[in-house]
């Protein structure tokens, strides 16, 4: 058990920075949209969706309908689909546990459990992948509480704090090419970002632009299987 904790905060300390300062950048913009640091807190430990909270205050702000609200949750986390199926064997049989890992499966969260640590044992699995989805959603509400503590003390302007999240996902990227043997999903990943871009447009492209990379992502899979 000491050993499954030890593995999992080694293995989430790069998560630790990133959701500190992201977290800490939601709160600071919540709370200079007007929004209280229990709102701050409640999203970030009952929604927990990053990119999606950040977008959440353009909503609240703007009086956004249901149906728009809806939408935008839908193309903001639709990754978040392709993420469940891949995920599908690796949580199999775990229980109780398995409605929180399938909640807390963040990017971040995704890219963790997805590497087999070899100094985790196959019947520790279970508890490994518990810990770093639990380690990573306590940092994010830490991060968010602080961002709103400041928020409330500390007056300035917020304006650009949201870009690092963009940040956040461009060193991912960075990390992953440099450490993977394939680059081949990266480049379809970002080939098929840049045309959706500009034939749907910023507000339009997340949703084919994810049902295109799955679809060639299958391809390439089935094609190397066959060979």
């Amino acid at each position: 058990m000491r050993n499954t904790v030890k593995q999992a905060l080694i293995s989430t300390l790069p998560v630790l920075t990133g959701y500190l300062v992201l977290g800490f950048g939601f709160g600071i913009i919540l709370k200079a949209n007007g929004f209280s640091i229990a709102l701050a807190a409640a999203m970030s430990i009952f929604i927990y969706a990053g990119s999606m909270q950040y977008a959440a205050i353009g909503l609240l702000t703007g009086g956004a309908s249901l149906i728009t609200a809806a939408l935008t949750t839908l193309m903001v986390n639709a990754r978040h689909i392709f993420y469940g199926i891949s995920m599908i064997e690796r949580y199999k049989g775990m229980g109780i546990k398995k409605p929180y890992l399938i909640f807390a499966l963040t990017d971040e969260t995704y890219s963790l459990v997805c590497h087999d640590n070899e100094d985790i044992s196959e019947a520790d699995r279970g508890r490994y992948y518990l810990l770093v989805s639990l380690f990573n959603q306590i940092y994010w509400v830490l991060g968010s509480l602080l961002g709103a503590v400041v928020g409330t003390v500390v007056k300035f302007n917020s304006e650009g704090v949201d870009f690092a999240l963009t940040a956040l996902f461009i060193t991912i990227f960075l990390e992953q090419w440099l450490t993977a043997k394939r680059h081949s999903p990266a480049i379809i990943g970002v080939i098929v970002s840049v045309i959706c871009l500009l034939i749907f447009g910023a507000d339009k492209f997340l949703i084919p632009t994810m049902l295109i990379i799955a679809l060639l992502l299958s391809l390439e899979k089935e094609a190397q299987e066959n060979e």
